[in-house]
């Protein structure tokens, strides 16, 4: 417990709990593990999600879009705001197609959203 005093010299300090992307739209991470969560009630499935520790040093948990991907453990993603419905917690998204992360293959509509080239 601390003194009247102690607070007088030194204030404490506010945790940050969530890191949002006040000055980015986007923010470059590193992959620190890539696996498999369950939606809320109604919903079933398997959602593919990754972990992910930002150059700013936050780590947190984004979702991996589109059917299929190729991320493994210290691959370099690019990540965005935007939460999933179903998935507490998770509220950034992986942009497909950019550094180590490819596009989602046949894809005909909707490709810009899943980094697929024009064919």
């Amino acid at each position: 417990m601390l003194t009247i005093q102690q607070l007088i010299k030194k204030k404490r300090k506010k945790k940050i709990k969530y890191y949002n992307f006040i000055k980015y739209s986007q923010k470059c991470g590193t992959c620190i593990r890539v696996y498999n969560i369950t939606p809320k009630k109604p919903n079933s499935a398997f959602r593919k999600v990754v972990r992910v520790r930002l150059t700013s040093g936050f780590e947190i948990i984004a979702y991996i879009p589109g059917i299929g991907h190729n991320l493994k453990e210290h691959y370099i993603v690019l990540i965005t705001g935007g939460k999933v419905k179903d998935l507490p917690g998770v509220k950034h998204r992986i942009i497909r197609g950019k550094f180590d992360d490819i596009g989602v293959k046949n894809r005909k509509q909707s490709r810009s959203k899943y980094g697929v080239k024009k064919f």
